[in-house]
């Protein structure tokens, strides 16, 4: 099955204000949610000199049905516990954001720079205006799989919007995330762990699971991850460094589409690393099963703002929602701006059959 989307650029609907104190390093990285009355709205990573981070809320505005700017309206999250700061750095970053029917809430992981470094946090909200912070992910010790994943970074934290089977049949949230084997939490104090049978090198995309009905009895259940599994490894060169995944996947009649970034070594003396998004397709039963993946990047650096930046040639997609203008994806800019792109099915192309889905 060939891969069926691709992206077509819209333009920049976010830079930094100049004026805000709290945005003069960047505003980047978004999640974002469709909110009950239809309006997008994202939520910036916003960059303080220093390099702290908080995570702000914007509304997307529109002209002739395309995102050509946003109303900015004020923070949700800031680094205030002591977990999310340390003495020589702070931060809440990268936030994505799923819509859980199941639970009538929204659910938002975020990268929280602390005492130990980068570990992803969640929060849950029932209004996407006021957050709730649940704390620090958890990851039950696998002793089939042999993998300790409490012992390493782990980022691109995203959660599918619906429930599947767990891998003992109750109904789960399937949570994709991206261990980072080989770096220490505490620089070189702690030493580094990389499980049995992987080298440490091309860092993969996981799947675990949180337990559904746990979560409906004691939200702080969605915390706690278990049933841990390798489903997506680094296969072009242009993603040989790692891959991560990018926007909470969205429902299509094919299965679950995945946009993911790859980061690859620059043309050249191979001095730099480029950040490039591609897309696969999850199955909708089990969305470890990789049904279809893109060979070839479907969104480079390639206009200036991509190109120079905080870090230059990084388009790094956190957000696609559904749309009267249709699947819109929102991404970072060389770490200092927001962009905007429609991601379109491939003219022609005929998938397995589905049902009613976008």
């Amino acid at each position: 099955m060939s891969f069926p989307y691709r992206f077509e650029r819209l333009g920049v609907v976010m830079s930094p204000d100049p004026d805000d104190p709290d945005e003069v390093e960047g505003t980047l990285n978004p999640g974002g949610a469709v909110s009950p009355d239809g309006e997008v709205v994202l939520f910036p990573r916003i960059v303080a000199e220093g390099n702290v981070s908080r995570i702000a809320r914007a509304t997307v505005t529109f002209a002739d049905g395309v995102p050509a700017g946003v109303r900015r309206e004020g923070l949700v999250l800031k680094p205030d516990r002591g977990w999310e700061r340390a003495d020589d750095h702070a931060g809440v970053e990268d936030p994505r954001v799923s819509r859980i029917d199941a639970l009538d809430r929204w659910l938002m992981t975020y990268v929280a720079y602390g005492p130990l470094g980068p570990r992803t946090a969640m929060a849950i909200s029932s209004d996407l205006t006021a957050w709730r912070r649940l704390g620090p992910l958890v990851y039950v010790y696998d002793d089939a799989a042999d993998v300790e994943l409490n012992l390493v970074y782990n980022k691109d934290v995203v959660i599918l919007p619906e429930p599947v089977p767990g891998p003992d049949g109750r109904p789960a949230l399937a949570v994709l995330h991206r261990p980072m084997w080989g770096e220490a939490l505490d620089g070189d104090r702690l030493g580094r762990y990389t499980p049995a049978g992987h080298d440490g090198e091309g860092l993969s995309i996981w799947l675990s699971y949180i337990d559904l009905e746990a979560a409906r009895a004691d939200p702080r259940m969605l915390t706690v991850l278990s049933g841990h599994r390798e489903i997506m490894k680094p296969e072009q060169p242009w993603e040989r460094t790692k891959i991560g995944a990018g926007p909470p996947p969205i429902r299509v009649r094919d299965g679950w589409l995945l946009v993911y970034h790859g980061v690859g070594p620059a043309d050249g003396d191979g001095d730099g690393q480029v950040y490039q998004a591609g897309a696969a397709l999850l199955d909708a039963e089990d969305p470890g099963y990789v049904l279809a993946r893109s060979k070839e990047p479907l969104l480079s650096p390639e206009s200036e703002h991509e190109r120079v930046g905080t870090v230059d040639d990084v388009v790094f997609p956190t957000t696609l929602v559904p749309h009267e203008t249709g699947l819109l994806c929102f991404y970072g800019m060389a770490d200092a701006r927001i962009g905007a792109a429609r991601m379109v099915r491939s003219a022609g192309h005929v998938g397995p059959a589905g049902g009613e889905r976008p």
